[in-house]
């Protein structure tokens, strides 16, 4: 288990790095192996749900759902961070993407992975900079219950502004493989772990399901431009278009929720309990139903947008002081 701290540390520490090269290294043997990928492209489909499937479980196993009934004593803000998550991202979404993104493929992928809010890194950061976990952890839940439940919802009306047929079944049954069942699994193994053992069991694991998420959002990144990599060289232009317009929506975002939080009252900790899940986007999820409902094309800004979600969010991490100050003065 030491063996898997030790990875785990490193892996979150330098994920960025890992993530640019699972980029590169995908890219690379996409574009060599062109013809291989053409024959087994079914095959790395599957791949990708089963990697994002052991992404999202071990999340579920680490979350507390009994702490959600705690959002009776102070709701405002995981209140707050459905309204980042679901209607002002949406909102600012779409607006950078009919500014920006002229292939529809592309226009839908940037829309749903906007749509997929909570990052796995999310509750993490809180604990970096001394956020209140217990926010992070219930609004983390009730954020992720309610992706199974909306995202049909806003595709349905995203699907009357181009000519794409949406296909409302398969976004079903994505949402069902990836989401869903997770959730379902991770409850269980949850109940059974501490029913078996204790509750410390959880603590003891936690390495090892940290280990599995890391892993399976690599591999997840590396075969997206690996099913990709010929296409992409020859619009490289795209990539550079769609991290423009990530960082466009970070800054936005980050600006807005830190000046709203503040002025609706909310400490410095109940902030930074939700500012990380209203802004990180869970990508491998995203990944992994642009794959089953549409295809490797629309699953690329998913792939993408990780790479520039952890530069941003890291150095609002390292701008803690002055954060705490902001909300400490009147």
């Amino acid at each position: 288990m030491q063996v898997l701290i030790k990875i785990s540390s490193n892996l979150k520490k330098y994920l960025i790095f890992y993530s640019i090269g699972a980029i590169i290294l995908g890219w690379y043997l996409g574009v060599q192996f062109s013809n291989f990928v053409m024959g087994y492209k079914a095959v790395f489909s599957k791949l990708i749900v089963f990697f994002v499937f052991f992404m999202i479980y071990p999340m579920m196993i680490n979350i507390n759902w009994l702490k959600v009934k705690n959002i009776a004593k102070d709701p405002k803000a995981v209140l707050m961070s459905i309204f980042y998550n679901y209607i002002l991202t949406p909102i600012i979404a779409f607006i950078l993407a009919k500014l920006f993104i002229h292939d529809e493929e592309l226009f839908l992928g940037f829309l749903l992975v906007m749509l997929i809010p909570v990052s796995s890194s999310s509750v993490g950061y809180t604990g970096i900079v001394k956020g209140s976990i217990e926010v992070a952890s219930i609004a983390q839940a009730i954020n992720f219950l309610l992706i199974p439940v909306l995202t049909p919802i806003y595709f349905h009306f995203i699907g009357k502004g181009v000519s794409i047929p949406i296909p409302m079944e398969q976004i079903f049954k994505s949402l069902l493989y990836v989401v869903i069942l997770p959730i379902i699994l991770g409850v269980l193994t949850r109940w059974g772990l501490i029913k078996a053992k204790d509750e410390n069991i959880l603590i003891k694991l936690k390495p090892l399901f940290s280990f599995i998420t890391l892993i399976s959002m690599l591999f997840i990144i590396f075969i997206i431009f690996f099913l990709k990599g010929k296409m992409l060289l020859a619009k490289v232009h795209l990539v550079i278009i769609l991290g423009i317009i990530t960082l466009i929506y970070l800054i936005i975002a980050l600006l807005l929720e830190t000046y709203l939080n503040k002025k609706i009252g909310l400490s410095y900790e109940e902030h930074m309990g939700i500012v990380f899940l209203s802004t990180g986007k869970n990508n491998g999820t995203a990944v992994a139903i642009a794959s089953l409902a549409f295809g490797p094309m629309v699953a690329i800004p998913a792939a993408v947008l990780p790479i520039f979600q952890i530069i941003f969010l890291i150095a609002y991490i390292h701008m803690e002081n002055l954060i705490r100050k902001y909300f400490k003065n009147k």
